[in-house]
């Protein structure tokens, strides 16, 4: 059984006092829903400039720590960037790797996503690797063979041993801030299709290893119809993260049992 992961994805929002508080309220209020429960992972994923100050909240809490993006560098004359090992200071434990918004915002090809992912794995921070198509893909027919493309340059570089470490968040571009999103059947398939092509790189133990998150317009009112699929085990968040009551009531959705046959691989 995969434990669930919740992680949320602050982007480009929120100022100290700000973070702080939501931070605060998350935890607060996964310690009155799930008091003790170790049955859902969370994780929260603040700008740079809050990560400090987020991280003395999360500080002897179940709730991790994590980044939006790094460098593929240590250190060095790169002006605007983080480095794995200054992510790794802060106490983070997570860090996503190839965001949609990095790759069709900011330009990022596969390659320089392969080179950052091997850069969180060497810093043993745990990768949250986003892949997914635009509209035109879909519309093309070609969305599976593109997620695959990304999947593919992406591991290229991997061991078993670290392909295991990851984790994939399937983001359908054209469902982000968009306020549409895959049904919870094509989400599956598309984790399905994902799955299959870890198992054929890897091996059978990596495939059923990998959590697979759906990203994509995730709220409350439509998280359950993903976390309900076999093939799904949580979500990467983005805008609905920002409001603590209704992130923590989708981690507790995600606590909630699939039911006989659809919690494996």
């Amino acid at each position: 059984m995969r434990r669930p992961l919740m992680a949320g994805n602050w982007k480009m929002h929120l100022t100290l006092d700000a973070a702080q508080a939501l931070a605060r309220g998350v935890v607060e209020g996964l310690e009155r829903a799930l008091p003790g429960d170790d049955g859902v992972e969370v994780a929260l994923c603040p700008p740079f400039t809050a990560l400090e100050r987020v991280g003395r909240v999360l500080e002897g809490t179940p709730v991790a720590l994590g980044a939006q993006d790094l460098f593929w560098e240590d250190q060095g004359a790169y002006t605007g960037e983080v480095s794995g090992l200054q992510l790794v200071d802060l106490g983070c434990r997570y860090v996503i790797v190839g965001h949609s918004e990095r790759r069709h915002v900011f330009g990022e090809s596969n390659q320089a996503v392969q080179r950052k992912l091997g850069a969180a794995l060497r810093h043993g921070l745990a990768p949250i690797l986003c892949v997914g198509e635009r509209i035109e893909e879909r519309r093309a027919g070609r969305a599976d063979s593109w997620v695959q493309d990304q999947l593919r340059t992406a591991v290229a570089e991997l061991k078993p041993g670290e392909a295991r470490r990851l984790t994939i968040a399937y983001e359908p571009v054209w469902a982000i801030g968009t306020g549409e999103h895959a049904s919870g059947e094509e989400a599956n398939r598309m984790a399905g299709v994902i799955r299959s092509l870890l198992e054929e790189l890897f091996d059978a133990q990596v495939a059923a290893a990998v959590r697979i998150l759906y990203g994509g317009s995730v709220k409350p009112a439509n998280v359950g119809e993903f976390l309900a699929q076999p093939q799904v085990d949580g979500a990467l968040v983005g805008g609905a993260s920002l409001e603590a009551e209704g992130f923590v009531a989708m981690a507790v959705e995600a606590r909630a049992p699939k039911g006989p046959g659809k919690g494996g691989a």
